[in-house]
């Protein structure tokens, strides 16, 4: 039972992160979306897990932005170290055509803010916030 508790309230704060991407993504204010490189038209979206779950926590987000029109992408890393998970995010960076937003749960804004240097990373799905402002990109802002 407790298991069942804690998966609802992992889907349900995916689901609220699912939103505030895609308000992130529809935005049109200065200060939404953070450390963006391109103001082109993003349709690739790469989603990292976080440390304590894996990608499938990502389903109802993917469905969600899939039928809204973007192409989703959902990295399965090994969790086995951070330079792993690094290579793993990055491979799944080079299969998508054209500019990405990445974004990161938990240990998975930790992935990004690694494997974030890629040419094609247009931006991060995140706010700005106490990272921001020290002038780093992905990470976990509390």
């Amino acid at each position: 039972m407790k298991n069942n508790a804690m998966a609802i309230g992992v889907r349900t704060r995916i689901i609220y992160c699912a939103m505030a991407i895609m308000t992130i993504i529809l935005s049109m204010g200065e200060n939404t979306m953070a450390q963006t490189k391109s103001t082109a038209v993003v349709k690739n979206i790469v989603l990292v897990h976080g440390g304590l779950v894996d990608g499938s926590g990502w389903k109802d987000v993917y469905k969600i932005l899939k039928k809204d029109g973007y192409s989703v992408a959902i990295v399965q890393e090994p969790t086995i170290s951070l330079p792993d998970d690094v290579a793993v995010t990055k491979r799944v960076i080079d299969g998508q055509n054209g500019p990405v937003i990445l974004v990161g749960h938990s240990y998975g804004g930790v992935v990004i803010t690694e494997a974030g240097n890629d040419p094609k990373v247009a931006g991060f799905g995140l706010r700005h916030g106490i990272r921001a402002g020290q002038g780093r990109i992905g990470g976990v802002d509390h």
